[in-house]
Formats: structure tokens, sequence, C-alpha cells
């Protein structure tokens, strides 16, 4: 994952504020909570909510559509 000061997601273009984002998860901190979400295109991000508002801090790329199957070779 990689820091991120932009607002919007560089692989779909969709604003930060903006939805469809699914939250996974969501941790208490000192200052506010930390989330993991997200995006419509699948990238995942951290956002910050605190003080100064929501943001997003850190993101991934989208899940490769082309990444090869998972074959079983354990039952074999």
């Amino acid at each position: 994952m990689t820091s991120t000061n932009a607002t919007a997601c560089p692989h779909c273009g969709w604003p930060d504020g903006g939805e469809p984002f699914q939250v996974l998860s969501r941790h208490a901190t000192a200052t506010g909570r930390t989330e993991w979400t997200r995006c419509g295109c699948g990238s995942l991000q951290v956002r910050v909510v605190d003080g100064c508002g929501t943001r997003v801090v850190s993101r991934g790329g989208p899940a490769s559509s082309s990444a090869p199957a998972r074959s079983d070779t354990a039952s074999r």
C-alpha cells in the first residue's frame, strides 16, 4: 500500500468522499478512528477520521482479474 495526498482514487478516479465504498473494519484511536475500506473499483484504502475530517492515508490497487486461480493440490 502507498501513502496518498490525492482526493480521488488513482485507479478509477472516484472521489474519496463519494459513495460507494465498503467499510471493512473500524478501529478507535486516541484522536478518532481508523477505517479500512474498499473503493467501488476494489482497491483497499485506510482512512483516518479525526478532528480534521476524513482522509485516505494509504491505498492499494484493485484486485487483479488476471490472477491465476489457486489449485487445491492437498486433496489429490
